[in-house]
């Protein structure tokens, strides 16, 4: 399971886990699970309607074949579970009971965290999306909670490079994604599961990559 956060808007993180959930698909039945309520329309999907995620961790009741019936078809091995209904603070222990749900179907899990602390999800690997920012490093080096890897997403001019990313979050950087204007495109025409551009897909590829060799 992997868990694509950041400490600020506008890093790509709802692509990044969208893109990683597209490669996973095409070898393995796949579930992209969005808290921030962007992923579906990320992947050119209708607006969802109806009960989500939230929804599910406010029950006390809902189980595995309740988590099933939210999900919504993206393609042939890739679903989609929208957030539905925001609470302020799930039960620890429904985050814990989530997570098992998601492993019983033997699916691959992205969960799209958005910004801030990610969730408490047992033996999941935590990305932190982030760009080479001082701004967004200062936020990092204040978080609560140092993530598994990062996803640094390139720009041209930036002073700080990897090592400096490294150093600051304490965790090492997994992939690199350039800012690439065709990745916008294809997500403004809808078309990112089904053109995803080479550049995105190469870093997604990496860290797929990762769950192969026992990673993650």
């Amino acid at each position: 399971m992997f868990v694509c956060w950041s400490v600020k808007g506008g890093s790509g993180t709802t692509v990044v886990a969208a893109a990683l959930a597209i490669v996973f698909s095409r070898s393995r039945p796949t579930l992209l699970v969005d808290l921030e309520g962007d992923a579906s329309a990320t992947l050119g999907l209708d607006e969802p309607r109806g009960p989500g995620l939230y929804d599910w961790l406010s029950s006390s009741v809902a189980d595995a074949a309740a988590l099933e019936r939210l999900t919504v078809s993206a393609s042939e091995r890739l679903s989609v579970v929208a957030p539905g209904t925001p609470i302020d603070a799930p039960l620890d222990a429904r985050w814990a009971e989530l997570g098992a749900a998601m492993s019983s179907n033997n699916s691959a899990v992205v969960v799209d965290a958005g910004v801030g602390v990610p969730p408490p999800l047992p033996d999941a690997t935590t990305l932190l999306v982030i760009r080479p920012c001082f701004l967004a490093l200062r936020r990092a080096t204040l978080a609560a909670v140092r993530p598994t890897g990062i996803v640094l997403v390139t720009e041209p001019g930036r002073s700080l490079g990897t090592d400096d990313v490294e150093r600051s979050v304490g965790a090492p950087v997994v992939a690199k994604v350039p800012l690439d204007p065709a990745v916008a495109r294809a997500v403004d025409a809808g078309l990112l599961r089904t053109r995803l551009p080479r550049s995105i897909a190469h870093a997604a590829s990496l860290i797929a990559a990762m769950a192969d060799r026992g990673c993650a």
